[in-house]
């Protein structure tokens, strides 16, 4: 035994010396930065093993050097000093941005699905140089460069990166960040798109309850299935688009863009009937263990959402969720004191004061925040714990990388009246790969995110190569830098 640990310890002091003289060969190096110098120079003081890190890629080096509690330097010199993205084809073009810091540690977020990574590029200037374990106080100095859905995914985006990147300083997860973790996983709904034919519908259906274990549905429902069947909608042909009645992607006056009141598409008794017909379908195959909550109806107004409602009411539905726009706070109180099926919606509401009225007059049964739409981690708490003190669950509505369905994760985590996390890219093989655990769990498990019960942030790191894989066909580049967006250059102050 002695012989053993006398070899382990040779072999110790000859791998610290080759350390040690690799770190004078870098430091020597005239293209070595002075933040590369200062983190080698640390780390040689705070005995951190460096064998075998020399050759991986710095951003594999970044992820072993930050997986222990003890830190190189002290979080309270953390200071931001860059920002970049790359524009993955997630969900059709979602942005990863990465907060670099001075100690070489770095936080990673999502702008949302859909959005434009300048939301995100125009912060830059305004946290260049800050701490970015100061996460409230400099969520409230971009805060005001938010708005309503897609419009937030800038600020959303950098809030979770700013949370990674305090978990990674101090050692922990983020949910321990927020107050400790009421679970260990997290319950995924799936989401079951519309699909061309009863049988089609059926395979999706199993492959999700039988294959994959989810204990918990979300279908489509739309009134674009009734097109083509006669005598189902009133004023359709109006607003046909294509032969489609599509809720996305019109000019500004088209049906995509109305709001639900002014269409004046009605559905008659027949369509009601053939409505009820999909659901029925549905629930004979999954029965009634497991929830089933409905999504996308299309484009009429609150008294035809609530005869929906109301032929819908026999099949126990776990929620309906956005029948008409958010902000039609007195017509969801309408609806919601007129059917026994929950009614939800929230995933393009920015900020807890915007939910506050609808959760303060029981408009709706059950919030749906999207974190990056709400406001990042610590506002989508703060939405769960406040409509939990007024009796409203919370469910959290995710359509992008697994970055964002990580910080999910963490909030669901610290969350009591969390309730179900949607799963969006079930179909899509290459999601999960996008990214790596730090721990070596798995991101799912039979319908269920594991969560990290000791990875410090987010508890992931990017798949470099995979990601590099799965850009959007807009990309431009993978990280590149942004010097661009440095210099402010305006007075943001919204007062006098």
């Amino acid at each position: 035994m002695k012989s053993i640990l006398q070899q382990i310890a040779d072999k110790t002091r000859k791998q610290e010396k080759a350390e040690a003289n690799a770190i004078k060969v870098e430091n020597a190096n005239p293209a070595t930065s002075n933040d590369r110098r200062s983190f080698l120079k640390k780390a040689a003081l705070g005995g951190i093993a460096l064998g075998g890190l020399m050759n991986l890629s710095i951003e594999d080096t970044i992820a072993q050097t930050t997986s222990n509690v003890k830190r190189v330097s002290s979080p309270s010199d953390l200071k931001i000093t860059d920002m970049r993205y790359a524009l993955t084809a997630a969900m059709g073009g979602t942005a990863i941005i990465r907060i670099d810091t001075n100690q070489g540690i770095y936080g990673l977020g999502e702008v949302r699905d859909g959005a434009d990574p300048r939301y995100a590029l125009m912060l830059k200037s305004r946290i260049l140089d800050l701490n970015p374990c100061n996460v409230e106080m400099i969520f409230k100095i971009i805060k005001q460069f938010g708005g309503q859905s897609r419009q937030a995914g800038g600020v959303c985006g950098v809030e979770m990166a700013l949370w990674d990147l305090c978990g990674k300083a101090y050692g922990v997860p983020v949910w321990q960040l927020l107050g400790g973790r009421y679970r260990d996983k997290i319950r995924l709904y799936a989401d079951t798109p519309e699909a061309k034919s009863p049988e089609e519908q059926i395979k999706l259906i199993k492959y999700r309850t039988d294959d994959q274990g989810y204990t918990w549905l979300k279908m489509d429902l739309s009134i674009s299935e009734l097109i083509n069947i006669p005598g189902t909608l009133v004023n359709q042909k109006f607003w046909l688009n294509n032969g489609d009645l599509k809720q996305w992607q019109g000019n500004y006056m088209s049906y995509e863009n109305t709001k639900h009141p002014f269409t004046q598409i009605q559905i008659t008794d027949k369509g009601l009937e053939e409505l009820a017909k999909i659901v029925e379908n549905v629930r004979s195959i999954v029965g009634y263990e497991i929830p089933l909550s409905t999504d996308h109806f299309g484009h009429f107004d609150l008294n035809n959402g609530i005869r929906l409602g109301k032929s819908l009411e026999k099949y126990r539905l776990a929620w309906m969720e956005d029948i008409i726009s958010w902000e039609l706070t007195d017509q969801w109180k309408t609806m919601s004191d007129a059917l026994e099926t929950p009614l939800l919606t929230g995933e393009d509401i920015y900020l807890l004061k915007n939910f506050k009225p609808l959760i303060d007059i029981h408009a709706i049964d059950i919030v749906h925040p999207d974190l990056a739409t709400a406001g990042g981690i610590l506002e989508t708490k703060r939405i769960g714990d406040y409509a939990e003190d007024l009796g409203v669950a919370m469910a959290i509505h995710q359509a992008g990388t697994p970055v964002s369905f990580m910080a999910d994760v963490h909030c669901a985590a610290a969350t009591q009246n969390f309730l179900a996390c949607e799963h969006h890219n079930i179909d899509v093989p290459w999601w999960e790969g996008l990214v790596k655990t730090t721990d070596g769990r798995q991101l799912i498990t039979k319908g269920f995110a594991n969560v990290p019960l000791s990875a410090p942030g987010l508890g992931i790191e990017l798949n470099d190569e995979e990601v590099k894989k799965h850009l959007s066909p807009n990309a431009n580049g993978y990280f590149e830098p942004t010097p661009e967006w440095n210099d402010k250059r305006s007075h943001d102050r919204l007062w006098s």
